[in-house]
């Protein structure tokens, strides 16, 4: 086993490292990391909304009222739930170091850029504002894009000298304000462009743009298993790249699963044969063990096998929403977003959950789902033990441990990186193959 992992990370660390060292990738890498501390923060706001305890929201309502909820999705709404701002001004700034421009011009750059690319809305009494679907983890591909575009269009000016000189007796921080006029004006110049021609289209938005491009292939997708692959692949891609792959996937397929499970509903109600192995219960409770991706396993692998400080504190601060099946702090705060090496098993999990699922209640090991419709929020083990009896229950206690050995092989590998840059610095990573391959310096691409 030692041989293998090591024959793996010699494969996989050195395409690691060039990736790492794109300016992009780390741009993207560094925006999640500013960002980590909202993300953790919002996800336990969002646990305590919506514990899945008989008799919790009866609970509340007695102790803080009806409005009880708001206590608490207040905050993650102010965290989560708008989200895109701020893994932007991570980005932004990464990449104005990266080319030594003023940061600050580029972070108020790329979000003036993201807000001209996002429609508003206005209600009847004529308040008007910005949809907060946008602002979330559904809007940061247009995000990602907004920032890095107007940070190279605002540094690309800059380097041509196309600024505005006052003489060095002007305070610095006038000449900064008066040297971004240009840079500024013309990145808000073509992102107004943009948006105009995305109005003259059927899409009107980069957003709507966005979601209707990657919703519409969902569309033809159906029930088996083959095609339920093909959604899960689609999913964890979206994920990889930032964006809220469930939420897109969930706007086409909910109704479709959430059907197939009123019909094992109604089938057991009935004392009948349960018809539909695939409903929104295989999907939620027996896939996405842990959230997207099957992580609980990845957190586990934090937990108790994490060697450098920074995977150690993220896997006790990830443990527990884990349970509950919000990933979001993995997810961002890996991250696994744009990360070459977790993205694979990110990728693999729910097709390896999928297929054992599918197999254990073809072959009559595991019965069917019920048709309770649980909160997502319920942890494994007591989900399988709900939906399936003590079958299902052993079955995710099964599927956790095939989680966490799948995925500590990668887990391993950015571990030791991590490790390395905490106790050697730089010099540690130097050599990532035995033979000597040195780490790369930062590309132009």
């Amino acid at each position: 086993m030692e041989k293998a992992l090591n024959k793996l990370s010699d494969v996989l660390s050195p395409i690691a490292f060039k990736l790492d060292a794109n300016r992009y990738l780390s741009a993207v890498k560094a925006g999640f990391f500013g960002a980590m501390s909202l993300l953790i923060i919002g996800s336990v706001f969002l646990l305590f909304a919506n514990l899945p305890i008989n008799g919790y929201p009866e609970f509340m309502e007695g102790l803080l009222g009806a409005d009880w909820n708001s206590y608490f999705m207040v905050p993650y709404n102010m965290t989560m739930e708008i989200m895109t701002p701020f893994v932007m001004v991570g980005v932004a700034k990464s990449l104005a170091n990266y080319y030594k421009v003023d940061d600050i011009g580029a972070i108020l750059l790329a979000l003036v850029s993201f807000f001209i690319l996002t429609p508003s809305i206005a209600d009847a009494g004529g308040a008007t504002g910005i949809p907060t679907l946008n602002l979330s983890a559904s809007g940061l591909f247009v995000g990602m894009l907004a920032a890095v575009i107007s940070t190279e269009i605002y540094r690309w000016v800059i380097q041509k000298g196309w600024v505005i000189r006052l003489p060095e007796s002007v305070p610095s921080n006038v000449a900064r304000s008066f040297s971004a006029l240009i840079p500024g004006f013309i990145v808000i110049v073509l992102f107004n462009f943009v948006r105009i021609g995305f109005s003259l289209t059927p899409f009107e938005t980069a957003h709507a743009f966005i979601f209707q491009i990657l919703q519409t292939p969902l569309l033809a997708l159906a029930r088996t298993l083959p095609t339920t692959f093909i959604i899960f692949i689609f999913e964890g891609l979206l994920w990889s790249f930032g964006i809220h792959g469930s939420n897109i996937v969930g706007a086409v397929m909910n109704p479709i699963w959430l059907n197939l499970t009123a019909e094992n509903a109604t089938a057991f109600s009935a004392g009948a044969e349960l018809p539909n192995i695939i409903n929104a219960q295989f999907y939620g409770n027996f896939v996405k063990i842990g959230g997207a991706g099957a992580t609980l396993g990845l957190a586990i692998c934090l937990l108790l096998f994490a060697k450098s400080q920074q995977y150690k504190t993220l896997g006790r601060l990830a443990a527990v929403p884990g349970l509950f099946n919000i990933n979001e702090p993995l997810v961002f705060g890996l991250p696994i977003v744009l990360n070459p090496v977790l993205i694979i098993p990110f990728l693999l999990m729910p097709l390896i959950m999928a297929g054992m699922t599918y197999a254990a209640m073809a072959l009559n090991l595991v019965p069917l789902t019920n048709g309770a419709n649980i909160p997502w929020t319920t942890p494994p083990i007591i989900s399988g033990l709900l939906l399936s009896g003590w079958r299902g229950a052993v079955l995710q206690v099964f599927q956790i441990g095939v989680s966490a050995a799948v995925y500590y092989p990668f887990f391993r590998i950015v571990d030791q990186k991590a490790y390395q840059l905490e106790t050697e610095g730089t010099e540690g990573i130097e050599a990532v193959e035995e033979g000597g391959v040195q780490a790369t310096q930062p590309t132009e691409a």
